[in-house]
């Protein structure tokens, strides 16, 4: 009996060490195989050795754990990037729109770089010809900008055309007409189906001249996205568009960076730009001076507009936005300028001169709160002040804000610039795929 029990207990310690060579070989030195040929063996191979050979590994292996989870982990990343290249190929047999935009003014790089965030081949902003694309819900985008895009001598590769022109005064009007007239021969010619224009209007609002070329006028233009508060604005085939940034230039995408939220600034204030006589500029400038707070401020005012930048005068720009809390913003011909969308790309909180200026702007059918009606109707976290004498009270208000405070309000400023931006994409692209789209309708 006693022999027998040893024989027993040596026949388990043989098996013992036979399992635990197996089982390190197993881990260690046993090439990795793929997961559909191990589930192929599964469903084939003897069961009753499967599972042994589990139930081994959960007794006898110390570091099973550890690789539980490198495997588990592998496996997880390896089913999202199938899902991810499954729903781009999917997302891509899904697409059933194709927009060529045309970029021949500058505010088309606002479009594409800033609010679509796409990228341009070549990266040089003098290159002649640059290029880039994106899927964006059911539409396939491809945009085209640079001297060399001129009319009859690129490939038109898409039936819906988005032209982005320039209408603020009548050299740049007399090359967007040019523009449209070809537009106008492609779609006679059934080249295209579609076509949309974003345009840089007139700081006036003077556009009248863009309305015979609309559909709803007799044209062929289907959809209008405007700059400024123009008053035909009716949210169903003329659209307010935002200014943005100056990207004539060439002002850059800023990605937010933790010392942009973080640091103290070193300015309670900046403006930098051009003073025209008897103007409101004038009357800032003087508040400034009156109680010294024009020292406790980044002043640089000009007396003619300089419509080039030098390296220097740009990275001084730049500095001021990034080192002031507030950010001064007086109207010029047009309440809406540049400035407003730079100082938000730098957490520096724009204070506007709310009021209206000479011309044919102000309010829509669609929107009532003119000035900057885009801007509001969307809740821009914006101090709105109605006259220059009221920026004392703004001043010693920011003297007394803790560093604390300061940080909030710039994460409110760069996540509503980040929501604007995003929400105008997703418009921008909902307005041309109901536009351009067949209807489902019976």
């Amino acid at each position: 009996m006693r022999g027998a029990r040893r024989r027993l207990c040596s026949a388990l310690i043989v098996a013992y060490g036979l399992f635990s060579l197996y089982a390190a070989y197993t881990v260690f030195l046993r090439p990795r195989r793929p997961a559909a040929p191990r589930s192929h063996r599964d469903r084939h191979g003897p069961r009753g050795f499967t599972d042994h050979v589990a139930l081994g590994n959960e007794e006898w292996n110390p570091w099973d754990a550890d690789e539980k989870n490198e495997l588990s982990a592998s496996q997880q990343r390896y089913e999202a990037n199938l899902k991810m290249i499954k729903y781009a190929r999917s997302h891509l047999e899904q697409t059933s729109l194709r927009v060529q935009i045309w970029g021949k003014a500058a505010i088309g790089l606002y479009l594409w770089q800033h609010i679509f965030g796409g990228h341009l081949e070549p990266a040089d902003v003098i290159a002649q010809w640059r290029e880039g694309s994106q899927n964006a819900g059911k539409t396939y985008f491809s945009f085209l900008t640079g001297p060399s895009v001129v009319p009859g001598y690129f490939s038109v590769e898409a039936e819906h055309v988005v032209l982005v022109l320039n209408g603020r005064e009548p050299a740049k009007i007399a090359y967007a007409t040019q523009w449209l007239h070809y537009a106008q021969t492609l779609i006679e010619t059934r080249k295209i189906q579609h076509v949309a224009v974003v345009l840089l209007g007139n700081e006036r609002c003077n556009n009248a001249w863009i309305q015979p070329y609309l559909k709803r006028n007799g044209g062929f233009v289907n959809l209008l996205f405007v700059t400024y508060d123009y008053a035909f604005v009716n949210e169903e085939d003329i659209f307010q568009w935002p200014l943005g940034v100056a990207t004539y230039r060439n002002f850059p995408v800023v990605e937010p960076s933790w010392s942009m939220l973080h640091d103290p600034r070193s300015y309670l204030c900046n403006f930098l730009g051009t003073v025209y006589k008897n103007s409101s500029r004038e009357t800032l400038i003087e508040i400034l001076k009156q109680d010294g707070l024009d020292k406790l401020c980044w002043i640089a005012a000009r007396e003619q507009w300089q419509p080039q930048e030098t390296n220097e005068s740009f990275k001084n720009y730049q500095d001021a936005l990034l080192q002031s809390d507030l950010t001064l913003c007086p109207v010029g011909i047009n309440t809406e300028c540049y400035r407003i969308y730079e100082a938000c790309s730098y957490g520096s909180v724009p204070v506007i001169e709310d009021v209206m200026t000479p011309g044919d702007c102000g309010n829509s059918s669609a929107y009532h709160s003119a000035p900057l009606q885009l801007l509001k109707t969307m809740g821009a976290p914006f101090i709105f002040i109605k006259n220059w004498k009221e920026l004392p009270a703004i001043l010693e208000k920011e003297k007394k804000m803790s560093l604390q405070e300061k940080i909030q309000r710039r994460k409110k400023l760069l996540e509503w610039y980040r929501n604007f931006k995003a929400w105008m994409r997703q418009k921008f692209i909902n307005t041309l795929e109901n536009s351009f789209l067949p209807s489902d309708k019976g």
